[in-house]
């Protein structure tokens, strides 16, 4: 499954902290029963039971009152992660258990972290047994989610994610085909100037221009196949940010804009040229064309990143 860019993950959190906080919440105050604290075989059934409905939980364990762990980890298969971070490790000096033992309320989740095991982005919710009996009394149950997952999940972006693979793969094969043309025009070009070369016709003054224009769309084409293959396949792209969207609107329009000006330049020049000055009238409007494009997409980055700004500002 495709993975949000560690910028993208941090950008989302603060804005969507509040909902991040109150869902992890009412899951691990959810979950937290006195008879997990006393009896370590109801962990993996608890955590498999969760996981089912909240895949983005990562590993749950339990720690005593002087942040010691009491568990072995127990992953999001309900496995004990058996290692030299598990069971009695001190967890005393975590950020998340320094501010459980100075907080008054019972649940706490911390800020983000990267994981040491997972390399992800993750962040803890800590939850302090309330139960009446004293068996418990003091301890804590910690879970780690996977932020990135827990993203996904509130903004419902899980199923579009399923699919991003095979996206990626169309893309890749497009932008392939469109390398390949880029290949055909470049051997046009070439053979055209192997004609010149050996040509001794004096008539074919026009074909440098055939060259260029062979040159011009090989330029174009493989600039909109770059296009595709960083926009779709290398960069991550957020499609819920209207910056990406016009970013990608953005490169492909520019793509365009210069293979119609070179186009209505050399159009012009060939006019020039040759008898018939009729042609001069088609160069004129492509360039005119162009410049509309040019225009258009002004209007288009100025507005997008204004209506950017407004829907910032409301949230």
């Amino acid at each position: 499954m495709a993975k949000m860019s560690y910028i993208g993950v941090i950008e989302r959190y603060h804005e969507l902290q509040n909902d991040i906080e109150e869902l992890l919440i009412s899951i691990i105050t959810g979950i937290a029963e006195t008879k997990i604290f006393t009896d370590e075989t109801k962990l993996p059934k608890v955590i498999t039971s969760i996981e089912q409905k909240y895949p983005f939980v990562d590993v749950i364990y339990t720690l005593d009152n002087q942040g010691l762990q009491t568990s072995e980890n127990i992953d999001n298969q309900g496995k004990s992660l058996r290692g030299r971070k598990s069971k009695g490790t001190d967890r005393s000096l975590r950020p998340y258990y320094q501010m459980a033992i100075k907080s008054d309320e019972s649940a706490l989740i911390s800020k983000p972290y990267l994981s040491n095991a997972s390399r992800n982005l993750c962040i803890s919710a800590i939850v302090r047994c309330t139960g009446k009996t004293e068996e418990c009394s003091g301890d804590y149950l910690v879970v780690d989610f996977d932020l990135n997952e827990v993203i996904e999940f509130l903004m419902g972006d899980s199923l579009r994610l399923r699919f991003h693979p095979f996206f990626k793969l169309i893309y890749t094969v497009i932008s392939f085909g469109l390398f390949g043309v880029v290949l055909l025009l470049l051997f046009s070009a070439f053979h055209e100037i192997w004609e010149i070369i050996i040509s001794t016709n004096e008539s074919n003054y026009l074909k440098p221009f055939h060259v260029i224009i062979f040159l011009t769309l090989a330029l174009a084409v493989f600039d909109l196949g770059k296009t595709i293959l960083e926009e779709e396949v290398l960069m991550h792209k957020d499609i819920f940010r209207h910056s990406s969207t016009r970013r990608t609107i953005t490169r492909f329009i520019a793509a365009i804009l210069i293979a119609v000006s070179i186009e209505s330049l050399l159009t012009m020049f060939k006019a020039a040229m040759s008898d018939s000055h009729n042609a001069i009238i088609p160069a004129v409007w492509m360039m005119f064309a162009a410049v509309g494009l040019l225009v258009g997409l002004g209007i288009y980055v100025y507005l997008g990143a204004k209506a950017e700004s407004i829907l910032k500002q409301k949230e």
